[in-house]
């Protein structure tokens, strides 16, 4: 089983310098750690700090090693032919491999500000990944109809090898799109145990279904690896008690690095290959410490 790391990109600061520091130091500890992924995410028309995927990456990839990274791309937003430069870019900043984790994206006032129609975007969201592949794989591509209607479309830098496209998603239209057009798959953050295991079997039946063998099978787990198991519950206990982000406490991952990894476990007995984590914590200090100890927690599973 392999662990990498979703990093959080929203901070409610005044000085928004400080939240772009927060989100460098934490790439560079999780480097430190030999986490496997790093990943940031994708979000519009916010009214707080959200730091955007591409230029972010840019920079983190300068505190990164050789691990595999990635931005999602909320698809149905984006323009196919931007995302496919702007992710051919990104390729080359760093010799790991580039995952494009995407998804058809959420909530009416982001696709209003965005000028989206929300009921287009399963359509927009197929046609522009069709046509992101395309170009990433050196395609000139002509579309005279559809949603995005192209001319000779190209782009330059193209990827050094193939990109790994994953796609996310829970409602069982969405996992059986990630199995017929996805190299990979990531679960939601908020599945409790066992939806995480209806959500994994329904998407590996559905691989099967399509004939298609997964690159990877990755769910996002939001955790903190207290240093034991009391100072675990001194940190996590009043944010998950506390209704963080509305999700059911199970959903969570806390613990010494023992405890977490029989959680990570577990996830691996239900058919996922990777999780990918977020942590818990406000505090920079907590969150540093934790990805510190998640390199204990990545040899503990390394075998799985």
């Amino acid at each position: 089983m392999r662990v990498g790391v979703s990093l959080r990109t929203s901070y409610f600061v005044e000085d928004v310098r400080l939240g772009a520091r927060w989100v460098i130091e934490r790439a560079a500890a999780s480097r430190e750690a030999g986490l496997h992924f790093l990943l940031v995410g994708d979000h519009h028309v916010t009214p707080v700090p959200y730091y955007q995927n591409t230029p972010l990456l840019g920079r983190l990839l300068a505190e990164w090693g050789v691990g595999s990274f990635g931005a999602l791309f909320l698809l149905p937003l984006w323009h196919p032919v931007l995302v496919a430069e702007q992710v051919g870019t990104l390729s080359t900043l760093a010799p790991g491999r580039t995952i494009l984790p995407c998804a058809v994206g959420g909530g009416a006032p982001q696709f209003a500000g965005m000028g989206v129609e929300l009921g287009d975007r399963a359509v927009l969201f197929e046609a522009g990944l069709d046509i992101v592949r395309r170009l990433l794989a050196g395609e000139t591509v002509t579309t005279p109809g559809g949603p995005y209607p192209l001319r000779d479309a190209r782009i330059s830098p193209i990827p050094p090898e193939p990109v790994d496209v994953w796609i996310g998603g829970t409602a069982a239209r969405a996992v059986d799109r990630a199995a017929r057009l996805g190299d990979g798959f990531l679960a939601n953050a908020d599945l409790t145990p066992p939806q995480a295991q209806a959500v994994v079997d329904t998407y590996l039946e559905r691989c099967a279904a399509h004939g298609r063998a997964p690159t990877a099978v990755a769910i996002r787990r939001d955790i903190h690896v207290g240093a034991d198991a009391g100072d675990a519950e001194r940190i996590a206990r009043p944010i998950v008690e506390g209704g963080y982000r509305g999700f059911d406490p199970s959903a969570c991952v806390s613990g010494s690095p023992e405890q977490v990894a029989e959680a990570f476990a577990g996830l691996g007995a239900m058919g996922y290959t990777d999780v990918i984590v977020r942590h818990l914590a406000e505090d920079q200090g907590e969150v540093l410490a934790s990805i510190e100890r998640l390199a204990e927690v990545r040899e503990l599973v390394a075998d799985l």
